[in-house]
């Protein structure tokens, strides 16, 4: 059959995307319009992601190992590890409409076993993607954040915390308050370090917000949010710090080597920027008191 290649450039990192000849990438990946890349490879993609128009076949001889079940704004996701690497299945709004993906144990190389039937293919090809580009970019000092994010005077400022804590609220309210301040991703924005400088940047997935921009700027402080009756910002130093960012950085709980390397940038992370616990209202308060907490005390 013949194939396409297409190369994207999220956050810095370059990954190649291979699917069949009569497919419209445009139609399948419209929110990776931005981040399209034209250039000259001068080294090898972070990852290859093959698209494949078929069902997977299980090998008989091949033991899966359950490691976790989600279900969220990308459907029902079931992770297995496998020899060799990793199985994901997902099925996105429709049980009985279920794709496959098979990455190696580093995820440079993945294939995708995707139902064209699925009115929903493009969105599980681009939820496949996300879960392929959040462990491959690990290694090489980068982590996927759950957090909304806008950018103030220059720098990032990224609200994390539970589902339905109200982080998408609290952007809303800096957009409303803060002349100049816009958003930058809603769900999904990547974190890294350049130059001992903590760095976000836009990428192709933002949850119900369609906001895909190819942005990368400082982070100018990170905050997560906890629901309460009064608004009150704490900084955090050390270890809280890091134990505050990490529930939200997506790292496969039972391979230690990439939690390692992850753990590794958290930690630099933490000393770098300013790191609080906004216990808010959803009130415009709440965005002015936030923002003078990391005003305050400056790293």
């Amino acid at each position: 059959m013949i194939m396409n290649e297409y190369f994207f450039n999220v956050a810095g990192f370059v990954f190649e995307v291979i699917v069949p000849h009569d497919t419209d990438i445009e139609k399948l990946l419209p929110t990776f319009r931005p981040f399209r890349y034209s250039k000259a490879l001068d080294k090898e993609p972070l990852f290859i992601f093959r698209v494949n128009y078929c069902e997977y076949s299980e090998n008989p001889d091949t033991e899966y190992l359950f490691i976790d079940e989600s279900l969220n704004d990308m459907g029902r996701v079931r992770l297995y590890s496998m020899d060799g690497g990793y199985c994901m299945k997902i099925s996105f709004r429709n049980d009985d409409m279920e794709h496959c993906a098979v990455s190696d144990s580093s995820f440079k190389m993945t294939d995708a076993y995707i139902n064209g039937g699925d009115r929903y293919v493009g969105e599980v090809v681009s939820s496949l993607l996300r879960m392929v580009y959040s462990q491959a970019i690990i290694p090489y000092g980068g982590i996927s954040v759950h957090a909304s994010s806008v950018i103030l005077d220059g720098r990032a400022y990224l609200f994390m915390g539970k589902s339905g804590t109200g982080k998408s609220t609290h952007s809303g309210l800096w957009i409303k308050t803060f002349h100049g301040c816009s958003l930058m991703n809603d769900d999904n924005p990547t974190m890294l370090i350049k130059n001992d400088v903590v760095m976000a940047a836009g990428t192709p997935w933002s949850g119900k917000t369609p906001c895909y921009i190819d942005v990368i700027v400082p982070v100018g402080g990170i905050a997560r949010l906890r629901q309460a009756a009064f608004n009150r910002f704490s900084i955090c130093d050390g270890f809280q710090a890091f134990i505050n960012i990490l529930p939200g950085c997506s790292v496969i709980r039972n391979n230690t080597v990439l939690q390692n390397y992850m753990h590794q940038t958290l930690a630099r992370v933490s000393e770098l920027v300013n790191v609080g616990v906004m216990e808010c209202l959803p009130d415009i308060d709440a965005a002015c008191i936030c923002r003078e907490g990391f005003k305050k005390v400056k790293k």
